[in-house]
């Protein structure tokens, strides 16, 4: 370890994804890497939050089956998801009997369990580690914002929450994407009190996370095919390359934010994508595709988290963020 850098010496790899998405974002072009494409996004249930679990459990499921492998063959599960005490994640793992790791890192939970599943495998702890992460924007809404009944209008500055899932199957061999290193990320908060700026909010903590990797890892960001931020949206994607571009790293050739690419950006789309299951949805489909292939070949993968509440919003609090980053080579 280096810094805030864990490395990986026997180097785990992701052999294998599962993604499910809502109507909305596969219109764009990652619906057509979308493995599971929903029409409804109810997925069948009667709540929302049901249907958040239900995408959760399916794409692990969904991971274990493109494996090949059963459920006995799985050492943990790694999950967390935006809603009260984890509930999609915890109530997901009920079903499985199989060693479960719940963790909370908002919309960079992703990054966070693919982080903790990777030390798992390279400790010599686990063979198969399952990390996965959801969110839903209907139930993300009515925790953090307003109830969709209420019908408020949404501010230029907000993003929508995304209603998918994300999973990565991570093994000690086989073939597949290598996961070098991981930057955990330090909560950082710029006192930024509107729940509808996400992208503000989290950027400056993607900017500590990214300058912190590069520190230790004294590469150059060219060594990427792509820097990608997990949920920032076009506003906050802005920021987190004036921020490091201000502390001496120029990454703009080569940044993209998932929250851009799950939905064609324009006017009437605000600013993009955010939630866990942004970056899950966009790394499990389009990303993995890509990198599969040979198109993209090393990948700094940076989701991020807006480590807020309901409660504390209503007192007043600030934002805190955090920021993990995971170093992928294919």
């Amino acid at each position: 370890m280096k810094g805030q850098t864990i490395y990986f010496r026997r180097e785990p790899r992701i052999v294998a994804v599962s993604s499910i998405a809502g109507k909305k974002e596969c219109e764009g072009v990652v619906g057509r890497y979308v493995e599971t494409p929903l029409t409804d996004d109810m997925f069948g249930e009667s709540t929302y939050e049901k249907a958040e679990c239900k995408m959760l459990s399916h794409v692990i499921d969904g991971v274990m089956e493109n494996a090949r492998i059963g459920r006995d063959e799985v050492d943990f599960i790694v999950s967390g998801d935006l809603l009260n005490q984890i509930i999609s994640a915890s109530f997901a793992a009920r079903d499985f009997s199989v060693p479960f790791l719940g963790v909370y890192g908002a919309c960079s939970t992703m990054a966070e369990s693919l982080a903790v599943s990777a030390v798992l495998v390279d400790g010599g702890y686990a063979e198969r580690v399952v990390a996965a992460t959801g969110s839903h924007f209907a139930s993300a809404e009515r925790q953090y914002r307003f109830p969709l009944e209420l019908g408020t209008t949404r501010p230029p500055q907000s993003q929508w929450t995304v209603t998918g899932a994300g999973a990565s199957l991570v093994c000690a061999r086989g073939e597949g994407i290598r996961l070098l290193s991981a930057t955990v990320g330090k909560v950082v908060d710029y006192g930024i009190t509107d729940v509808n700026n996400m992208g503000a909010a989290m950027a400056p903590a993607a900017a500590d996370t990214i300058l912190a990797h590069f520190r230790a890892t004294e590469k150059d960001p060219a060594y990427y095919d792509l820097i990608v931020t997990g949920d920032l949206g076009a506003l906050g994607s802005r920021i987190v390359k004036d921020l490091t571009w201000e502390k001496g790293l120029d990454i703009s050739a080569n940044h993209v934010d998932c929250g851009e690419i799950i939905y064609n950006v324009v006017e009437d789309e605000f600013q993009g994508g955010s939630g866990a299951g942004c970056s899950a949805v966009v790394l499990n489909s389009y990303l993995h595709a890509k990198m599969m292939t040979g198109e993209i070949k090393r990948i700094l993968f940076v989701a991020t988290g807006a480590l807020l509440s309901a409660v504390s919003s209503g007192q007043g609090e600030s934002i805190p963020c955090i920021a993990h980053a995971v170093a992928m080579e294919r």
